[in-house]
């Protein structure tokens, strides 16, 4: 299995490439249509949830800037 790679952008969505699967609260896979590329929506202003339809444009500020999480407990 290719290693996939998330980026979490400026003032916008979530992008996941690679081979990955996104499936809901009970479990039913989303039909991605073959896309090894999709962004998700993180302002909640998507019509296309949980998909982004770039709706944040505008609407929504975060400087995405990678961070150590604290260790576990």
């Amino acid at each position: 299995m290719s290693k996939t790679k998330i980026t979490v952008n400026n003032n916008g969505s979530i992008r996941l490439e690679g081979d990955f699967e996104i499936v809901d609260k009970s479990g039913a896979a989303y039909d991605l249509a073959g896309r090894e590329i999709v962004s998700l929506c993180r302002c909640g202003l998507s019509k296309n949830k949980p998909f982004c339809d770039g709706s944040h444009n505008g609407h929504f500020e975060h400087d995405a800037v990678a961070f150590a999480l604290p260790p576990k407990k």
